[in-house]
């Protein structure tokens, strides 16, 4: 009826299904670029054709040759032990830290933006709990 109002979180994630092109396997959390077409491999802020994250492996891992979901938006939660393969960190995300793409490893994240000259800063998503990273790419800078 008129006047009556909802009260719920509203909520929308984007998942893609892309094949594992990078001959090794890709962990939960792990950012990813399209390296061709429905096929990804790890990201890395390294250089221009590898710094383009597509999103992030949603399963516990994508094997590979293998398809499976990519996370391009949302929050995507894992445990912490997940986010730890991930960041190199112990203990899960840092509640309101900001994640970047790493320039010195493939597939990981780092509160820590690259700084040298030719790497590029790309901010993949803020940290909402130990366990949960709000996804909110953003347009890669090179320094």
């Amino acid at each position: 009826p008129p006047g009556d109002s909802l009260d719920a979180v509203a909520s929308e994630v984007d998942v893609i299904n892309l094949t594992n092109a990078g001959g090794v396997s890709g962990a939960f959390g792990a950012p990813v670029y399209v390296s061709a077409a429905n096929a990804f491999q790890l990201a890395r802020a390294n250089a221009g054709a590898t710094v383009n994250v597509i999103g992030l492996i949603r399963d516990a891992s994508i094997a590979a040759s293998a398809n499976g979901p990519i996370q391009t938006d949302g929050v995507i939660t894992g445990t912490a032990a997940l986010w730890d393969a991930i960041t190199g960190e112990a203990g899960g995300l840092v509640s309101g830290q900001t994640y970047f793409l790493s320039a010195a490893q493939a597939g990981r994240l780092t509160r820590t933006p690259p700084s040298n000259q030719g790497e590029y800063v790309l901010q993949i998503g803020k940290a909402v709990s130990p366990e949960s990273l709000e996804i909110t790419i953003a347009i890669p800078i090179r320094l």
